[in-house]
């Protein structure tokens, strides 16, 4: 790296066109004021409770991570048609007549699924029964921010030496991007070590044609510990993150110019 204010380079790109389910990784996107073009376009809304679904709480919805979603072509500034693969690999498409029903069926509950977020949004987690944790086998509810399907911030980076910190310290887990659902991943300049994303916190970055305020650390939730794919259930995941870095994986940021951004970019502070 050239220039002492070079941070790193963008490894990853991921976004996530349904709250709660697997995402797909791109190349490059478009950068809005709400954050990457198309991410958390669309949630599940259980027609009971009127509350977000959200892989906070597995003890209601234990198999939003075995659903999978992807844009059928690029979106534009609205929200386009969205393919979702069902636990059992069928596919289906938001604009399908019979898509909630599928849906619903398939989650072991009544849900519609929404393209925009209703006035009061919210959302409930879930504190596993484990003696490391202040608050123990607890739902919560929290609320989202207005006119959002996100838990906090519109971006969460995430960088490789974190990762790598993580899995020098639990050798044992299996500490891989998926299990924290980043938006970008930062390969740090070299010589970074530890959980070097924590020093960018109240910075302004600039990563190719955008410029991201970081806001602060991103907390972690039992959604870290779930089975996906080839990764196990782990509580040892979280109880990692609590004991190493106050719960925190990744740090969160907004929109501070939108602009594209691509994969390879440099990461600079602005």
């Amino acid at each position: 790296m050239s220039g002492s204010s070079e941070l790193g380079r963008v490894v990853a790109i991921w976004r996530y066109p349904v709250k709660s389910m697997m995402g797909e990784e791109l190349n490059t996107t478009a950068v809005t004021s709400h954050g990457l073009l198309g991410d958390r376009a669309y949630a599940l809304v259980d027609a009971e409770t009127g509350k977000v679904a959200s892989a906070k709480n597995p003890r209601r919805w234990p198999n939003l991570f075995d659903f999978r979603a992807a844009y059928v072509a690029a979106p534009d500034s609205s929200p386009a048609t969205v393919r979702i693969t069902l636990p059992d690999g069928t596919p289906v498409t938001s604009d399908q007549s019979d898509v909630e029903a599928r849906l619903s069926a398939s989650v072991g509950r009544t849900v519609r699924l929404a393209r925009s977020a209703p006035d009061g949004a919210a959302a409930e987690g879930y504190w596993p029964d484990h003696e490391w944790l202040p608050d123990r086998d607890t739902v919560f509810e929290f609320p989202l921010p207005p006119g959002t399907f996100f838990d906090g911030a519109t971006v969460h980076l995430l960088t490789t030496a974190t990762l790598d910190r993580l899995r020098a310290l639990a050798p044992a887990s299996r500490f891989e991007v998926p299990r924290f659902r980043p938006n970008l991943v930062i390969e740090p300049a070299e010589g970074a070590a530890g959980f070097v994303e924590n020093d960018w916190i109240g910075r302004t970055l600039a990563i190719g044609g955008v410029e991201l305020k970081i806001e602060g650390p991103c907390p972690r939730c039992v959604m870290t510990t779930l089975p996906q794919g080839s990764l196990p259930h782990d509580p040892a995941v979280l109880r990692t993150l609590v004991r190493e870095n106050e719960g925190n994986v990744g740090v969160y940021a907004a929109i501070a110019r939108p602009g594209l951004l691509r994969r390879g970019d440099t990461v600079s502070v602005a």
